[in-house]
Formats: structure tokens, sequence, C-alpha cells
């Protein structure tokens, strides 16, 4: 979101050091950033056409806020005209463990690394305003900083300031941080040098592409949202095709293999310690555990993180996924309660799991359970008995 020069606190102004690049990167690393980059306000080359595609394909999915702020992401000048200047910063969150290692737990859930700790959005608004104000002490003109929840194009923007390039797997990469950097930025009314943008360093390395369980990208560079786990079990708010449940595995909140995969992440696991401490037990879960949530103890379980903006119902739709996968009958009784949650995302889900996990009792209930269904999503998997 954005933020003016306003809500960050005064400092004196400290006039200009010999360099101000340099003295904003200094202050940057003192307040916790591990990289700055510097650009100029102007639209990055070849985004906006690439927004353009992306959205006219439909492979934004539901993601209606992608088509509705088109015109503001494509230029920083369409958010704050007066802007001339772009500070991009990263922050590192390079696990401590193979984050892949999850998953082969099957009966725990897999939370992608990112969400294992507090909302990364409060840590980097906070670390932007105080950068924020050691700027405004530092240069003539006004500041706003942004998080991802407004309409930039941070990773066009981050290239175009040389924090790294876009990698097949469409996120940022950097040949100092990997695949694992959080992304801000401040924009300024001052004049500020440009940093030279990045190149891309993918070469022919195709890691990303193929260790994708869904398939999701349909050409290097170029994502389907609509096969990417991240999307399905954080944005996707319905009934997940049957034809990606199997693929998910047990990941519940996220997807990280095409980000873990990386080979450029070797530098990013020497010397870099995560910033973002991770909360006890977050990181894979047990299932039985999280099969037991109704909203209240789930609001109280995941307070504080990224996970709980996507609500119980959505969240146990992944989990009883997972279930569904994880070949553990001692998950069943728990599956069998979800039967008859009130939510229809939670009970389609929960037959099935039930139709995975027991096939012979989910046959058996399928026709009375099917005709006493009011819902017609869930009558459908009800109906799954026949096929």
């Amino acid at each position: 979101m954005p933020i003016s020069i306003s809500e960050v606190p005064s400092v004196p102004r400290q006039g200009h050091a010999a360099s101000l690049k340099d003295a904003i990167a200094r202050a940057a690393k003192e307040v916790g950033f591990d990289a700055v980059r510097f650009t100029g306000a102007d639209a990055p080359q070849g985004a906006g056409p690439a927004l353009d595609a992306f959205l006219a394909q439909g492979l934004h999915g539901d993601m209606a806020w992608l088509e509705t702020t088109r015109e503001r992401r494509k230029d920083p000048k369409a958010l704050w005209p007066e802007a001339r200047s772009v500070i991009m910063l990263g922050l590192s969150y390079a696990p401590k463990r193979e984050p892949l290692a999850a998953l082969a737990e099957r009966s725990h859930g897999a939370i992608s690394v990112y969400a294992q700790g507090s909302d990364y959005h409060d840590l980097i608004k906070s670390k932007l305003k105080a950068l924020a104000a050691r700027v405004q002490a530092l240069v003539e003109g006004e500041v706003k900083v942004f998080v991802d929840t407004a309409p930039v194009m941070e990773k066009p923007l981050a290239a175009k300031a040389g924090l790294g390039w876009q990698g097949k797997h469409t996120n940022l990469v950097s040949r100092e941080f990997g695949s694992w950097l959080f992304l801000g930025a401040i924009f300024t009314t001052a004049a500020i040098e440009p940093d030279m943008p990045e190149t891309d360093h993918c070469g022919a390395c195709t890691r990303c592409l193929e260790v994708c369980p869904t398939d999701a990208f349909i050409a290097p560079y170029r994502l389907d949202a609509r096969a990417c786990i991240s999307y399905l079990t954080i944005e996707y708010k319905g009934h997940i095709a049957p034809k990606l449940r199997a693929a998910m595995g047990n990941r519940i909140f996220g997807c990280d293999d095409c980000l873990a995969v990386c080979p450029w992440n070797k530098f990013a696991q020497t010397g870099h310690e995560a910033k973002l401490a991770v909360r006890a037990g977050s990181d894979n879960p047990p299932l039985a555990e999280l099969l037991d949530l109704d909203d209240a103890s789930f609001r109280d379980r995941f307070r504080g993180t990224p996970i709980k903006r996507t609500g119980r119902d959505r969240f146990l739709r992944n989990v009883l996924i997972a279930a569904g996968n994880a070949s553990d009958a001692s998950l069943l009784p728990k599956v069998e309660r979800n039967l008859a949650d009130p939510s229809p995302l939670v009970r389609a889900m929960a037959v099935w799991a039930l139709s995975q996990l027991a096939p012979d009792c989910f046959r058996t209930l399928a026709p009375s359970r099917r005709a006493a269904e009011a819902d017609p999503d869930v009558a459908n998997e009800w109906a799954g008995a026949d096929a």
C-alpha cells in the first residue's frame, strides 16, 4: 500500500553526502534491507504489453484486481505523476532448511517459505518507512513508499533497477540472493541517477519449468496462474479441479518448487540469514491438527500471518486435498467429521479426501449423501462414485 511521507517520522535534514546513492544504500542496509538499486520512474520497457497479453489470455484466473488496476500498474507515473525516481529494495528470506523437504512428509502440510512467519508486509512496511525518513533527510523532494499490495509492477521495476532479472519462472532472480527476495519501493520526486538493468543469466537452464507439479508454465517466462499451486491455494476462491488435486500433494499454502530449484540460490544460502522468524511448527504442521480447525481456532493459530487472509474455509479445502493425497488412514475420522462442515468448499473436499482414503466407504455413503446434499458442487463430488 502507498504510504506518504506524512506518515513517516521526521528527522533533521543531514545535508547531501558525497554520493547520494551511497548514502541511501548505507541507510538501506542499516534499516535491514539486503539490496538497493535505483531507476527512473518511467514505465519498464515491455511490461505494459506483457501485462495486456497476460490478461487478454485469461492467464490471471479470477484475480480481477489485476484487470481493474491494469493502467496504474503499467506506469509508476500513473500512480504518482510527480515521481522522478524509484528506489527498489530487496530483503532476503532465504530459508535455513531445504524448502522441499516437507513434501516427503505426506501427513504434514507444506507451507511456502514466505508464509512460515509473521506477515512480511508489516516487516517490509516498517523498514520502508524508516528508510523513507532517512531518504527525506538526504534529498530535496517528497517520497512515498509501496509494498506489494499497491498496483506496482515490482519485478519489472526491480529488473530495470538492476536488483536482478525475471527468470523463466517469472520471479525475480538475483546473482547474490537467488530467488528469495521480498521487494519494496520508494518513489521520490528527486532525480537520482539510475543504475543499469541486470542482464538475464538463466541461460539454457529449465529446472524451474521442469519441476512444476502442475505444468503451469506454458513457455519460459510465461505462467498460467490458473494451474499454479500458489494461485490455487492462496488466491483462488472456488473448487480446485480434480485433475490438479493429486499434483498438489501436501502443499497447503503456496508452492516453492520453482524457486527452490534455481541454481542461483547457492549464493543466497551463503552468509545471508532469513529475516523472517519461522513460527514453531509452521513449516510443515501435522494435517491431523489442521483438520480440526474451526473459524475461531484458525484465526487464533494464524493471527498475524499471510495465511489468515485466505480464510479458514479455503485453507481447510487445501488441507483436505493434502489429506486425500496422504495415504494415511489415521486421518479418516477427521476427514469424515468435515463431511458435515457448514462450508460447501470444505464439504466438497472432504468428500474427495474420503474417496481417496477409503474408496469402499465412499461408495457406500455416496447414494444417500448425494441425494441429501443441497449444494450442487458437493453433490457432484459424491457423484464421483458412479464414474
